[in-house]
């Protein structure tokens, strides 16, 4: 299994937002990890024609201004999720998975507090169709008080983030893989 770290492996990788799902397109698809030691695992390209899979190595958080975090982010075509409603996913993932709506308000272009609406799905050893609305998506329980909560701007949404849900104590090992994405 070949190792990768963001500093060195930052792979510019996606799937068309369209009403009916599509051929992964590699230009919107990507990772981040934090600069702590937390790892990318893939053994083959993060993106072939009908699916992305990835796995991670999270490390525990370092110290309370020091959080390990590790993301795969789909680049939202259009820039936004104007005139969409819903989230149509096929995955599987060995834990369960948080969906974050990448948002500028709660970003480093705005609070910087990073606390995204996000929604949780249930772990899929098999892949596993779940759809979402917007309206489902909440912020997190660990939002600072001083994050002035603006709602979802759709206009201001312009990536998600599939997030395996493992602890800031503990880390962990994850992987993933999305079948099929549909923005609907």
């Amino acid at each position: 299994m070949r190792v990768v770290s963001f500093l060195s492996g930052l792979l510019l990788v996606g799937c068309t937002s369209t009403q009916s799902p599509v051929k992964f397109n590699e230009d919107h698809w990507r990772y981040a990890t934090d600069p702590h030691g937390s790892q990318v695992l893939l053994d083959e390209p993060l993106v072939q024609n009908n699916r992305v899979k990835i796995g991670f190595d999270r490390v525990p958080r370092v110290d309370k201004q020091n959080n390990s975090w590790v993301e795969l982010i789909y680049d939202i075509p259009s820039g936004n999720l104007n005139g969409l409603d819903s989230i149509e996913l096929t995955y599987q993932s060995d834990q369960p998975l948080v969906i974050k709506l990448s948002q500028q308000e709660y970003g480093g272009q705005g609070d910087k507090s990073y606390a995204h609406y996000q929604v949780v799905l249930p772990r899929a050893l098999t892949p596993q169709t779940q759809r979402v609305t917007l309206q489902q998506f909440t912020r997190p329980d660990w939002t600072p008080v001083w994050s002035k909560d603006r709602g979802i701007i759709k206009s201001s949404v312009s990536a998600l983030y599939f997030v395996p849900d493992l602890t800031d104590k503990t880390g962990g090992r994850a992987s993933m893989t999305i079948h099929q994405l549909s923005l609907q």
